[in-house]
């Protein structure tokens, strides 16, 4: 199927340009990417993923040639529309991932689709940093952050992308390729595109030979803006190419592709004291901001008592939240320091500071991490948390201006006024005080031509309160968009708007890219497009595709990412509604079975990411079990019933599988499923070498006499849980019964286990019934089993752990009576908590790496497994690019691909560190990774078990 507005020759065109595997065409694709984090929404006519250099080149003489637009988008975390486009969307977050640090530390060399947080993790090895700090570092992309300018809670102005920029590598709408950084590069600019260095040259004069105008650029550049280009670029620098470098950061693709930047890096702050401060209303607030500043305070974020109420519920918040009069408003404030004694010097600075304030209740200042980070998840999360709660149908809109930072408080009463008259009642403000950049957020709905008028009316008076009566600026880090781009010539003058076209005339003389943005002659142009948000799922109709939770997702680089599964539903929601396109529909369902559901791994940890915690999982769930059949649910109903059978059936499954993989060898296995699977047009598991022996037929005994927990070994380690090759001949669970014996602790295995099940296998395929049933009566024999629940319950496998201590919304009357009194740990609780204090352990002399599966990190298990392999080891590596291995059970013996995908950038870095041994704690988990690395994985029981043997006087290299 061609798309609509492309012909079949231009479709081989993109092929011949990019690759025909790296070009998608097809409604689900298009449609998929059609939304950002904005309020608009455009569908592309085709979605291009470029793997180089030269494929971007090819694609610049495609579209000049066939007069189509081409945007670029990074994680499409912008929110002003900017990653939206109807003509060639060149997608760059599956890759363009290049990050090296250099000067010891002092620079940091970036490809556009590193994660800003990713790249902050890197220089953290350095004490160092990246300048930009925007709310959402750890989700938005380097080329996104130099794109839009970024600033954030405390970088200011001095700090931005602009100001920190050291060098850049870019492509030129017409082909050519620069590097400012070069030691040639002046040379090479000039006499290599040289009607653009002439221009840039003519155009700089322009603005010197205009007092007015220069000391404008000047006035404006010194508070936070970033509406329209650049313009302080053609003051600060008199080399073209450095002029041009420094004008396409904020430039929002509308003038070139940002390749590859480096950064100079800033130095880090490991310590800091965070406060928040209530005050009774908001010019009280702003009026404690100077001596805050004056105190040192880093970051000054002002929240209004609509915001404190938007996050007032979320884990973390204050109670006192609950009952703030209506006016109050709330001053989060950070200092930041280098060391400990900075530290004790912001803390008496900060009290004293905060001790004459007029405050409406006591500060409350911290150094915990963890509180901290409960403060600041409250104000990252405001926009989406303000987005979940508006009426079904609304859209979640923010804008961020700025304004003197002397006249913030009657700048935001006169907001609030503007808010009031124009009837957006439920509209929030907060924003980083310090600088006088203010964000607000509104829920209007564009349902009808009186709700887009209303929304019209509402901006021409907010350009008349920001530019006429505040002098400030209508954008002040989010980029100018296509929501401000109609109002530049009003902040900037008709001169320098002439002069922002002629530059975009210069540079881009065919303006494919991105038009639109920044500049357009349509009055009208940011009423059109609106995105509307017709009711979905309800587990995830709080959406506002904010793209956080992408980051997380195990099959974002292979088919569709949690915002993207909801974009294509509220689409087929559309098509639902207005009863049009049943083809379009019957295209998108169809696709979406292996695009959305069948590549979920379904795991969770978007709802980490989400800053209100949609699980895109759970929706998945949902839907599979709507698809699923009335034979599979009585088929998953008799194996839920006969689980022990199951056990049996499975291990006798996997001895023969591995006789005839002897035999024949695993290929020969994997080969015969993918027939079956064209014969029956269905998906079997594909056998591979990673794949563990089974487990003996009976567990050990283990019935002490006076326990002190039950070990239930999950049905994981009861099939699987062979003794690996090479090693002591010890199964999962003996392992477990000898560490505990070593540290003199009584553990109890039930001799019933077999048949017992945390239901996730059945709950994880959509089998709600089966999982409910066969969790019901597993839980209410672990009530037995620990004596009413006097004893805790030990899990050997995390996702067994985390299944079970989320298992409430399942369980009913009496087995959800008996499960509140149970108490779980995941196997390593119990041993970082319980054992290791009594074990006698010597690290082995060797490098392990350890990769805490998602059930782990759902758990916040991650720093104790770090902190027990770190007594058990030399060298410990957690890898940087740490991800789900998306094995998900047995999805990735069905689909291998998915596994293969998500777990490449985590073995590829541990490819290059090269550790002795690879550990981790679920079998699946293990197995999926040994897979896609073509190395043994073991459980991280075994590690502690060889660290706490008995010594013998050996040099314990072994691992």
């Amino acid at each position: 199927m061609t798309a609509e507005g492309l012909t079949r020759r231009q479709i081989e065109g993109l092929y011949d340009a990019a690759g025909t595997y790296r070009v998608q065409a097809d409604p689900l694709s298009r449609i998929a990417l059609a939304s950002d984090a904005g309020f608009y929404r455009l569908i592309p006519r085709a979605v291009v993923r470029p793997a180089d250099l030269d494929s971007i080149k090819k694609l610049f003489a495609f579209c000049r040639r066939e007069a189509l637009p081409l945007t670029f988008r990074a994680a499409g975390t912008s929110l002003s529309g900017q990653a939206v486009t109807d003509g060639i969307l060149v997608d760059l977050s599956r890759g363009w991932t290049g990050i090296s640090v250099e000067s010891g530390g002092g620079l940091v060399r970036l490809q556009p689709g590193v994660i800003g947080g990713f790249a902050n993790r890197v220089l953290s090895t350095y004490c160092r940093r990246i300048g930009p700090d925007p709310a959402s570092i750890d989700a938005c992309m380097i080329g996104g952050i130099l794109a839009n300018n970024a600033s954030g809670m405390c970088c200011g102005v001095a700090e931005n992308a602009y100001h920190t920029l050291h060098s850049m590598r870019f492509l030129l709408p017409d082909g050519s390729e620069f590097d400012s950084g070069a030691p040639d590069a002046a040379r090479r600019f000039k006499e290599e595109a040289p009607r653009v260095a002439e221009g840039l040259i003519e155009l700089r004069a322009r603005i010197l030979a205009q007092p007015r105008l220069r000391e404008r650029i000047r006035d404006k550049y010194k508070l936070k803006n970033t509406m329209g280009y650049s313009l302080n670029a053609f003051l600060d620098y008199e080399a073209p190419h450095e002029i041009l470098s420094h004008l396409l950061v904020g430039s929002e693709g509308t003038l070139a592709f940002i390749a590859e930047a480096v950064l100079d890096t800033l130095p880090a702050y490991p310590f800091k004291y965070t406060g928040l401060l209530v005050f009774k209303d908001i010019p009280t607030a702003c009026g404690a901001i100077e001596s805050l500043k004056t105190a040192g305070a880093r970051a000054v974020e002002i929240m209004d008592r609509a915001s404190l109420r938007s996050v007032q519920d979320l884990p973390g918040a204050v109670e006192d939240l609950r009952h703030l009069p209506a006016d109050a408003a709330a001053l989060l404030v950070e200092f930041q320091c280098g060391g400990r004694g900075e530290l004790e010097d912001a803390r008496r600075t900060a009290d004293r500071t905060a001790g004459r304030l007029p405050l409406l209740l006591p500060a409350r200042f911290t150094d915990d991490p963890d509180e901290q980070a409960a403060l600041w998840t409250l104000r990252k999360g405001l926009y989406p948390s303000v987005g979940a709660m508006r009426p079904s149908g609304a859209t979640a809109l923010i804008e961020d201006v700025l304004f003197p930072p002397e006249r913030l408080a009657e700048a935001v009463t006169g907001l609030q006024d503007l808010f009031r008259r124009h009837g957006f009642d439920e509209a929030i403000i907060f924003g980083h005080a310090r600088d006088g950049n203010l964000h607000f957020v509104l829920t209007p709905s564009f349902g009808s031509e009186d709700d887009i008028g209303r929304y019209a009316r509402f901006m021409d008076d907010l350009a008349a309160l920001v530019v006429h009566r505040y002098d400030g600026a209508l954008k002040a880090e989010h980029g100018t968009g296509r929501n401000m781009a109609p109002f530049l010539e009003t902040e900037w003058g008709k001169t320098a708007r002439d002069l922002m076209a002629d530059l975009k005339s210069l540079i881009d003389p065919d303006g494919i890219l991105n038009p639109g943005v920044i500049l357009n002659d349509d009055p009208e142009a940011h009423i059109r497009h609106l995105k509307s948000f017709p009711k979905v799922e309800e587990v995830v109709d709080r959406c506002t595709e904010c793209g956080f939770c992408e980051r997380q997702c195990p099959s974002r680089r292979l088919t569709l990412t949690p915002r993207q599964r909801i974009v294509v539903r509220r689409e087929l929601a559309r098509l639902e509604g207005n009863g049009g396109g049943p083809g379009l529909k019957a295209s998108l369902d169809k696709a979406f079975e292996y695009d959305g559901l069948d590549t979920c791994a379904a795991d969770g940890l978007c709802a980490l990411a989400c800053p209100v915690g949609i699980d895109t999982g759970a929706l998945v769930k949902h839907l599979r079990a709507v698809d699923t059949s009335a034979l599979g649910r009585w088929t998953a109903g008799f194996l839920s019933r006969h689980f022990a059978a199951s056990e049996r059936a499975l291990r006798t499954a996997v001895r023969l599988a591995r006789v005839l993989s002897a035999a024949a060898g695993p290929r020969a296995l994997a080969a015969a499923a993918k027939g079956a699977e064209i014969l029956f047009r269905r998906r079997f598991p594909k056998w591979h070498a990673a794949i563990p022996g089974a487990a003996p037929g009976r567990l050990p005994e283990a019935e002490h006499e006076k326990p002190e927990a039950v070990y239930f070994p999950s049905c994981l380690s009861r099939t699987l849980g062979s003794a690996p090759p090479g090693g002591p001949p010890l199964t999962l669970a003996e392992s477990m019964l000898v560490l505990a014996e070593r540290a003199g602790v009584g553990l109890r295995i039930p001799p019933d286990s077999p048949g017992h099940c945390c239901g996730m296998p059945f709950h994880s395929k959509g089998y709600t019934d089966a999982s409910r049933e066969i969790l019901s009566r597993t839980v209410s024999m672990l009530w037995s089993w620990s004596d009413g629940g006097r004893l805790p319950v030990v899990v050997d496998a995390s996702s067994c752990a985390y299944s079970l201590k989320s298992a409430e919304p399942q369980l009913e009357e009496e087995a959800l009576a008996r499960w509140r009194d149970l108490t779980f740990l995941d196997g390593i609780e119990f041993v970082h908590d319980v054992l290791l204090p009594l074990l006698t352990l010597e690290p082995l002399q060797t490098s392990v790496a350890v990769h805490p599966n998602c059930a782990a990190r759902k758990q916040g298990l991650e720093g104790k497994l770090e902190s027990v392999a770190r007594c058990c080891a030399r060298d410990v590596i957690i890898p940087w690019n740490l991800e789900c291995c998306a094995t998900a059970g047995d999805r990735g013996l069905l689909f291998p691909e998915l596994s293969e995908s998500a777990l490449r950038p985590e073995l590829e870095e541990l490819s290059d560190l090269g550790p002795d041994a690879c550990y981790s704690t679920n079998l699946t988990c293990e197995m999926g990774l040994g897979r896609a690395s073509g190395r043994r994985w073991l459980s991280w029981l075994y590690l502690v078990e060889r660290a706490s043997r008995p010594l013998r006087g050996d040099a314990r290299s072994e691992s």
